[in-house]
């Protein structure tokens, strides 16, 4: 297959779409080494899949290995990640399955759904403008946030969203008991780990390179930025 590529991904290339979209809604540069470690995978595992997708036309490579989205991989990559993230929200506020359950769920459903379903889901859904994870359902709509992992110590703090949904990752952070929406104070800042202090007194402790994976607004705030650690530390135990 090459040329325009149109409908005809596969599972595996949506996959990647996907977390190349997210590079660019998040504003990182596209290149494999940045895809690699957003979505913890060898860089020759990375660099093959890049090849089929500029051979199959979604994405071009500069020069320098750049990547940019071809006309018909933006159009495809912002459907999947819209259906991906549409589908979350149904399950997590219509079926009431719990968030951090959602993200493989909507990983099946998403690459055969048709645009009727969508329609009725987004019907269903209400005003709700967010995956439960926090990511704009509508491409564009991402609001611009700092690593919970950069916030000094006695900022204030409110939680945009997980910029990571590995499954393993987000039963972690279920299990923390931090959510999207939430506010509180950072009320300790060590090498390897923080702890935010929720308006209720709730006391939520992650490890550093998961605090990496958090969006937040801070006041005072550090410049913004999205964070790639190079490895995700869950740690031993959820919570402190």
């Amino acid at each position: 297959m090459s040329g325009d590529g149109a409908n005809t991904a596969t599972v595996a290339e949506e996959e990647y779409l996907q977390s190349l979209f997210w590079l660019h809604e998040a504003g990182l540069p596209m290149t494999g080494a940045n895809l690699s470690r957003a979505m913890q995978l060898s860089a020759p595992t990375v660099h093959e899949m890049i090849g089929r997708l500029e051979r199959d036309g979604y994405i071009t490579r500069a020069s320098d290995r750049a990547i940019s989205f071809t006309d018909s991989g933006v159009e495809h990559a912002e459907g999947i990640v819209r259906r991906h993230r549409l589908i979350e929200r149904f399950l997590t506020d219509v079926l009431g399955v719990p968030w951090d359950e959602v993200h493989e769920e909507a990983e099946r459903l998403e690459h055969a759904m048709s645009p009727v379903l969508e329609e009725r889901m987004l019907a269903a859904i209400g005003d709700a403008k967010t995956c439960p994870h926090g990511h704009p359902i509508v491409a564009g709509a991402r609001l611009a946030g700092v690593p919970l992992a950069d916030v000094e110590l006695g900022a204030r703090v409110a939680v945009l969203r997980f910029e990571n949904e590995a499954e393993d990752l987000l039963r972690y952070l279920k299990a923390s008991g931090i959510e999207p929406g939430m506010e509180g104070v950072l009320a300790e800042r060590e090498p390897s780990h923080v702890v935010l202090e929720t308006v209720d007194g709730q006391r939520i402790a992650l490890t550093t390179s998961v605090a990496e994976t958090v969006s937040v607004t801070a006041d005072p705030s550090p410049p913004p930025r999205t964070a790639l650690p190079e490895q995700l530390v869950l740690g031993q135990r959820y919570g402190r």
